[in-house]
C-alpha cells in the first residue's frame, strides 16, 4: 500500500543550490514551508530556533554583506572568491538563514534545542520538496562567521543552524548512494 508522505521522505533528494533557479515559492507556498518549519519537537515550547528571509534584491544586497565580512576575516581571499561570495546568495530564489536560539532551561538542554533547530532545517526541505521545489542545507564559513553573525544581529544565545536554498531544480537530480541499514542498525542486546 502506498503512502505519500512515506514514498516522499523515501526519494527527497537535495538539489544543489547551484543547480536552482526560478521560480521559487510564492509568498502562500513559502508561509506553508515555513508554517511546517516550526511544527518540530519543541521540549517546552521555547521556540528554540528563527528564520531570517533572502529574497529579491535582498540577496544580492547581503552577497556584498558576505564578500565585506570575507574580505576582512579571510587572509587576501582574491578577487574571484569576493566575486562569488557576491553571488552566493543568487543561486536560489529564496535562502532562509535558521538561526538556533538557546534558551536557558533545565528541563529541556541545550542539545534538544540545537536538535529542534535542526529538525526545523529538515523540515523546510521536506516541505519545500513536497510542494515540487528543490532545496539544499548549507553551513559552509559563512554559518560559523562572526562577521555574518554580526551581520545578521545573532545574540550570544544564538547561532547558525544553516541555510536553505529553495528554488525551481535545473534537472531532476540523480540519486545518490544510501547507507544500507545492515551498516547503521543494530538491536541492544544485554
Amino acid at each position: 500500500m502506498s503512502n505519500p508522505t512515506l514514498d516522499h521522505l523515501l526519494s527527497r533528494r537535495s538539489v544543489s543550490a547551484n543547480s536552482l533557479t526560478e521560480p521559487g515559492p510564492s509568498a502562500a507556498e513559502l508561509e506553508q514551508i515555513l508554517t511546517a518549519a516550526a511544527r518540530v519537537p519543541d521540549h517546552k515550547k521555547l521556540v528554540p530556533w528563527r528564520f531570517v528571509l533572502f529574497e529579491g534584491a535582498a540577496r544580492e544586497e547581503f552577497g556584498q554583506v558576505l564578500a565585506e565580512v570575507c574580505r576582512a576575516e579571510e587572509t587576501d581571499p582574491g578577487a574571484f572568491r569576493l566575486q562569488n561570495e557576491a553571488k552566493r546568495f543568487l543561486r536560489a530564489p529564496v535562502v532562509i538563514a535558521v538561526v538556533s536560539r538557546i534558551t536557558d532551561s533545565p528541563a529541556a538542554p541545550e542539545w534538544e534545542q540545537i536538535l529542534s533547530a535542526g529538525a526545523a532545517c529538515q523540515n523546510l526541505i521536506v516541505a519545500a520538496t513536497a510542494l515540487g521545489f528543490g532545496a539544499q542545507w548549507i553551513t559552509e564559513w559563512y554559518a560559523y562567521s562572526r562577521g555574518v553573525r554580526a551581520a545578521l544581529g545573532l545574540a550570544d544565545n544564538e547561532r547558525i543552524a544553516g541555510f536553505v536554498y529553495i528554488g525551481t531544480p535545473k534537472e531532476k537530480p540523480e540519486e545518490r548512494e544510501r547507507p544500507r541499514l545492515a551498516d547503521i542498525v543494530t538491536s541492544w542486546r544485554s
